[in-house]
């Protein structure tokens, strides 16, 4: 079987990595992939949005099974374009992965068909949204309607910080047209956690859970980023809470877009806050979590292309889904200066050290070759990812292991799951 990812950072790695895995698969193919991924596929220079180009590469490599990584193609209608030539992909349809490429549609699905969320309004204009500031309860967020590479959600503590995110968002279009409409919501207390589950339109399957660091610094403090390391499972996501999301989350939001005629097949990622007046949806995302992938995939025993194959074929209620009785930590080596400037093209070391070790990962996202190197080429450059016995074990290693790549203005948080040291 020849397979194609599209996509090029450390979620497309981490899928690479399981697809390699398989015994069905001869040959994978990237686009464009990057320095990591070029080590388990051939790289193509084809962007994720040139659906025509990736769709007559598809044809004359003559691939079986295309894997759309990225949001961005996916909200375009990626793989709708493969479909249109009969060929077999894996994703929602772009009627379906509206519910990430607009915020106001997931919240207003959600009241619909009373799936346990913030309260929220939607506005289309910045006069109406500063007005309704004005008899707000703070804290309170800001939420670009559109994809913004998960930057575009602010947290407001006062009403001068909710005008400056009004203007920031809708007025100085601080994330593009994502900014052309606005939600602003409750803010939730209590602790996060993700849960990416498999889906074939009626059947949904939660894989084991995550749980994300977005703030760019330590204590949670900075900017939002991409996601700045991740760690699974998460102790907070207890037996019976996740009975609960099943019954009254998951399985509610597949009915949904079923009757709302955009059945959903491929990757649903469910990012959850546990509060004291129960566990409530933060936002919906219609692909692989990044980095959560790279905590999940390598925990996962199946082989990803029967899963997969079962999605796209509408027969996920036949699999089986098994993960390992043990726990992942994956810390992000970042471009110092990341979310906002930083340099790139730096020579990367140490990547060696991760060759032959079973429970240790690198996975790549921002870097490229050139010139024999692997150069740093983006904000989040790597992930590192580590296994252990439990979630103490794991973490450790994780930072032990950051500690064998070296490359100018390299920059991590220290305390990726350090609430679990104190469980």
């Amino acid at each position: 079987m020849k397979v194609l990812i599209i996509g090029s950072g450390g979620r497309e790695h981490a899928i690479a990595a399981a697809v390699a895995k398989s015994k069905r698969v001869s040959k994978i193919y990237a686009a464009p992939g990057n320095a990591g991924i070029g080590k388990l596929a051939e790289c193509v220079d084809i962007s994720v949005m040139d659906f025509d180009k990736l769709v007559a590469f598809a044809k004359e490599k003559e691939i079986d099974f295309t894997i759309v990584g990225p949001d961005d193609p996916l909200v375009a209608g990626a793989v709708d374009a493969f479909e249109a030539e009969g060929m077999k992909v894996f994703g929602p349809r772009k009627n379906a992965a509206i519910i990430e490429g607009s915020k106001a549609f997931s919240k207003d699905l959600m009241k619909k068909y009373g799936i346990p969320t913030a309260t929220y309004e939607n506005f289309d204009n910045a006069e109406a949204a500063l007005a309704y500031l004005e008899t707000a309860d703070f804290p309170i967020v800001l939420k670009a309607d559109g994809l913004a590479l998960g930057k575009g959600v602010l947290i407001c503590e006062n009403l001068e910080e909710a005008k400056a995110g009004v203007k920031e968002i809708m007025l100085d279009k601080h994330f593009g047209d994502a900014g052309n409409k606005m939600v602003i919501e409750e803010f939730m207390t209590g602790r996060e956690v993700s849960v990416l589950a498999f889906c074939d339109g009626t059947t949904i399957k939660t894989m084991t859970s995550a749980q994300d660091h977005k703030r760019a610094k330590d204590g949670d403090q900075g900017l939002n980023t991409g996601g700045m390391g991740t760690f699974s499972p998460s102790p907070f996501y207890t037996e019976e809470i996740a009975a609960f999301c099943q019954k009254e989350i998951y399985e509610k939001t597949m009915a949904a877009m079923k009757a709302e005629g955009r059945d959903f097949v491929g990757v649903l990622f469910t990012g959850l806050m546990i509060t004291e007046s129960g566990t409530k949806v933060l936002e919906f995302n219609a692909r692989f979590g990044d980095p959560e992938a790279q905590v999940v995939l390598p925990r996962m025993k199946n082989d990803i292309i029967d899963v997969m194959e079962a999605c796209v074929e509408g027969r996920l209620d036949e699999i089986d889904l098994e993960f390992e009785d043990n726990a992942a930590v994956c810390v992000v080596l970042a471009s110092d200066g990341y979310p906002v400037s930083y340099e790139k093209g730096f020579e990367i070391k140490g990547l060696d050290a991760f060759k032959d070790k079973d429970n240790y990962f690198v996975f790549h996202a921002g870097t490229k070759f050139a010139d024999g190197k692997v150069l740093t080429n983006g904000g989040r450059v790597l992930g590192v990812t580590a296994k252990g016995a439990d979630l103490v074990e794991a973490r450790k290693n994780a930072y032990e292991a950051t500690k064998w790549i070296d490359f100018d203005n390299k920059y991590m948080r220290n305390d990726i799951g350090k609430a679990i040291d104190e469980q």
